[in-house]
């Protein structure tokens, strides 16, 4: 399980790639992308074939990123998941967020193996302090049953 600490850590970041956003705006990875630039955040969007997202320059690749970034959010299939954390170790990006529905067994071995902090199993917008109100009421509803991170 995820610790409340590691969370604090990531959310301390202020330079987000995010890996699976999309031309969509209304996917659930552009919600957390606005969520998290909403806060303040400088986030790197990257996207393969994509020239921008929510109106920001998007990078085709996590090394092609101008400059580092403290956390890759993942929001792709599991199976892409496994070649964005092998792109992140090759950034030297030693921070991963994989949302639920992203992760996948080897990812999160990938990632454990080569020191690379990862969170897995818990949706980003329960974290975000100033999320709507569905995603705080989960995080209340998850905090009475114990089910948030300790």
């Amino acid at each position: 399980m995820t610790s409340k600490a590691a969370v604090n850590g990531f959310l301390a970041q202020r330079t987000w790639a995010v890996a699976g956003a999309s031309r969509t705006d209304q996917k659930f990875g552009n919600m957390a992308y606005r969520e998290l630039k909403a806060r303040g955040n400088r986030l790197l969007p990257v996207h393969p074939s994509a020239e921008s997202i929510e109106g920001d320059r998007c990078y085709a690749s996590l090394k092609a990123l101008p400059e580092p970034a403290g956390v890759v959010l993942v929001v792709t299939p599991p199976a892409q998941t496994e070649q964005v954390v092998q792109d992140a170790a090759a950034a030297d990006i030693r921070r991963v967020w994989m949302q639920q529905g992203a992760e996948s067994a080897a990812a999160i071995r990938f990632c454990q193996e080569r020191g690379i902090e990862v969170v897995h199993g818990e949706c980003i917008m329960m974290f975000v302090p100033e999320a709507g109100f569905g995603h705080r009421m989960h995080r209340w509803v998850w905090g009475l049953l114990g089910k948030l991170p300790k």
